[in-house]
């Protein structure tokens, strides 16, 4: 197929209700290869919010068939001769991105992840026409080598996967936005994203970490995690009260347009900053008093994956201070009861699909 003795084949959604555990294994056509180009033996992909959104056509209409998973780690087993920085035989992951215009002011200027013309890793179209993106639910993934990692040694390709959307997603505003010593940093939602948070605050040497999320119940997790504190919002009577004007920055990785987005707001000090990169189906968020803005002098902003050399920063910067996410690994051949499990909300934190050598 395509030039090659493997079959590229995987878990396709071929409707809304794929996301129900309805996939079904089949073979797919990559995009058609270019010496830019990489192939991937998948040994793991993690396995993320988005892939449930887009089987169920949550962000708008999915172009089914769709193989999903964006959080990719395997072998190059064929790199294109414009590559250099990939040989054959390297351990190499994909994030959620798998292309962009490489010409424009974002792309020039190291901002690939806010390119107009971004191809997402999967049920996404190359902008030159070659056809169409397929995820890491599979056997094999082809992508451009601009958009495929090295992945460093130390780093355990299960615990790697998951980096590569998870990881960069607040690892990104962390960075952006100042985390670091002197800084009291919130996390909002411990989850798969969030617990990423807390292990990158405390990586990036934040004074104080506080996880917030909604149940009592995480709490000792997530100070496992390294948090510092912990705040239940439904449990914690006063939480906003109790804790305005204590953070300098917080990171929301929370999917819902019910969330109490204006306590949160509350507890950011005078200039401090709220990041949200949590995406709920149909974009919507709650309202936010302008008083609230106005009065406490605060941002809030968004943030989106995160460009190539952060991916390589976070990468280099997890196993240098061996970093290991709290991940489940679960054969590939599971990849319906994994999604089930992770949409009933039973991952802690990760799960992570794995091909059987």
């Amino acid at each position: 197929m395509s030039g090659t003795d493997y079959k590229f084949e995987g878990w396709l959604g071929h409707d809304p209700e794929s996301v129900k555990g309805n996939m079904k294994w089949g073979e797919f056509e990559p995009k058609k290869w270019s010496e830019d180009d990489v192939d991937i033996k998948v040994s793991h992909c993690g396995i993320c919010g988005s892939d449930l959104h887009m089987l169920k056509s949550g962000w708008g209409e999915t172009p089914y068939p769709c193989c999903v998973g964006h959080e990719i780690v395997g072998k190059a087993v064929k790199v294109g001769s414009n590559i250099k920085h990939v040989k054959v035989g390297d351990r190499v992951g994909v994030g959620a991105q798998s292309n962009s215009c490489g010409k424009c002011e974002d792309c020039k200027n190291g901002e690939e992840n806010h390119c107009l013309n971004v191809t997402n890793t999967y049920g996404d179209k190359y902008k030159d026409g070659s056809g169409k993106s397929y995820g890491g639910y599979a056997t094999y993934a082809r992508h451009p080598g601009r958009f495929v990692f090295n992945i460093p040694d130390g780093l355990d390709s299960a615990d790697a996967a998951p980096m590569l959307c998870g990881g960069v997603t607040v690892y990104s505003p962390l960075k952006n936005y100042g985390c670091g010593p002197g800084k009291k940093v919130g996390i909002v939602g411990v989850g798969g994203l969030g617990h990423f948070g807390v292990l990158f605050a405390k990586a990036l040497g934040a004074d104080e970490v506080v996880g917030i999320s909604r149940k009592a119940s995480k709490k000792d997790e997530v100070l496992k995690l390294g948090a510092d504190r912990y705040i239940a919002t439904d449990d914690d009577k006063d939480w906003a009260q109790d804790n305005r004007r204590t953070l300098d920055l917080i990171v929301c990785t929370v999917s819902s347009g019910k969330m109490p987005l204006e306590g949160y707001v509350g507890m950011l000090k005078t200039r401090g900053t709220l990041i949200q990169v949590g995406a709920p189906d149909g974009g919507e968020l709650p309202n936010i008093n302008a008083f609230t803005l106005i009065g406490n002098g605060v941002k809030v902003g968004g943030s989106a994956i995160g460009p190539p050399h952060e991916i390589n920063e976070m990468l280099k910067l997890a196993a240098d201070q061996k970093i290991h996410p709290w991940v489940q690994k679960r054969p590939m051949k599971e990849a319906n009861a994994a999604i089930v499990d992770m949409d009933a909300g039973k991952a802690r934190y990760r799960y992570v699909l794995c091909n059987d050598e």
